[in-house]
């Protein structure tokens, strides 16, 4: 039966869509807001602009001093954070009851009127803080920019999903002030966002607190770029070499799927649990502890909403193995699972994982609250949180198969194989 989360929904005057979510058990409130603008949203030569207003929002608005927005919610006792991605932009904070109003009206203060603070100075600060972010998590970690690689090999130029959330540091360097406000003034504005309150909050006083603090900021009714045209899977196999210093060798493996929350698209993720993404899958048999090639192999699956999602693979190759050979069998399980299909122990055991790690999830306040933010601004319906266990029980051991026929094929594959570089070793 489906899960009971209260849930309860109203749109403001200006269009800012407010989700109420009750839960007395603890008392305190998650305020989590999304915003319809992630990297999808930028444009060629203009990259990064989603991902560096993550930074800008904590750097003070008309009546918020640059680096108050932290200060005032953690003397309260409240946590509180921010992060981009390809479809949107969120911003939460978890805070005591009595500091709910303070909360909101501090996020009222910057959704509405961050400009008032955007100027050379914090746009120069800024920068380098991304720029240092971007040293420290790509291209200073060992295989940091694989997922950078996987972007652009799976998907082609131009299209929304082929630079990453970091974007180019040289578009970065080019925005000016003004590029900036207004790529502000298009995409955030309340006709653009969802905020969510989850908590100890009853549906009237969370939707007149919002209303208080958020109803008089005006909407931008900028056109809303529609969503692309879905894309079909890879029609031939695409390769990317990296010969760097790394620990290992390892494969990236990654695949074009069909856009979230799918019939497909879930058919599609059980396979890639089934393949990779348990302990008990086929590669981890294989490969992890039978032929002992691999130190290990997990798959994934990202769903997304502009007309494609994204699955992948990722094996990290013994070094007394060969990557070649462990690619070959990697493609080998492929072919004979779309072949075959799951077995009733696989389905078993990947719908069993993603019910554990869908309660798991709705079972923390800030990720119930994620997850109503989540479907209410991607998806149009914060109930789905509900139904979503429904909806992937509801796919059937044939439609796994196929999708992995589809989708999964050898033939529609990208890989990002990183190699070890052991001249760079010795000289080092």
């Amino acid at each position: 039966m489906p899960l009971d989360y209260p849930v309860h929904e109203r749109t403001l005057p200006n269009g800012l869509r407010v989700v109420v979510s009750p839960d007395l058990s603890v008392p305190n409130v998650t305020v989590n807001i999304w915003v319809g603008v992630g990297s999808r949203h930028e444009s060629v030569g203009r990259t990064g602009f989603a991902h560096l207003f993550e930074h800008l929002m904590f750097q003070g608005s008309r009546q918020v001093a640059s680096g108050e927005h932290f200060e005032a919610l953690m003397a309260q006792g409240g946590r509180l954070n921010a992060t981009t991605w390809f479809d949107r932009t969120n911003y939460f904070e978890t805070i005591p009851k009595g500091a709910l109003e303070l909360a909101l009206w501090l996020e009222a203060d910057r959704h509405g009127h961050l400009l008032d603070a955007v100027n050379q100075a914090n746009l120069d600060n800024q920068r380098d803080v991304v720029k240092e972010e971007k040293r420290q998590r790509y291209d200073n970690q060992p295989y940091g920019n694989a997922l950078i690689d996987v972007y652009a090999a799976v998907f082609p130029p131009g299209h929304p999903y082929h630079h990453s959330t970091i974007g180019s540091m040289e578009d970065l360097d080019a925005a000016s002030v003004e590029d900036v406000h207004e790529f502000f003034r298009r995409h955030y504005a309340p006709d653009n966002t969802v905020l969510t309150l989850c908590g100890d909050v009853t549906p009237d006083d969370g939707f007149a607190l919002v209303e208080r603090y958020f109803g008089s900021i005006v909407p931008r009714p900028e056109p809303r770029r529609e969503a692309v045209d879905a894309l079909p899977p890879l029609t031939r196999p695409v390769r990317v070499e990296r010969r760097e210093s790394v620990p290992n060798d390892r494969l990236h493996i990654a695949f074009r799927l069909p856009v979230d929350e799918t019939e497909e698209f879930s058919a599609a993720s059980l396979a890639l649990d089934a393949l990779g993404g348990l302990a008990s899958s086929r590669l981890v048999r294989r490969l992890v502890r039978k032929e002992q090639t691999a130190l290990g192999a997990h798959a994934t699956s990202w769903g997304f909403v502009d007309g494609v999602s994204l699955g992948f693979i990722v094996v990290d190759v013994d070094s007394d193995a060969d990557a070649d050979d462990v690619e070959a069998a990697v493609l080998e399980e492929l072919e004979t699972f779309a072949l075959e299909g799951p077995t009733d122990a696989e389905m078993d055991a990947a719908l069993a994982q993603a019910e554990r790690g869908w309660l798991s999830m709705l079972a923390s306040q800030e990720e119930r609250a994620d997850a109503l933010s989540h479907y209410a601004l991607l998806h149009g319906d914060p109930t789905m949180v509900n139904t979503h266990l429904d909806r992937l029980r509801a796919v059937t051991p044939e439609q796994v198969q196929a999708a992995a026929a589809t989708w999964l094929r050898p033939e529609s594959r990208a890989v990002i194989a990183y190699r070890t570089d052991h001249e760079s070793e010795e000289v080092a």
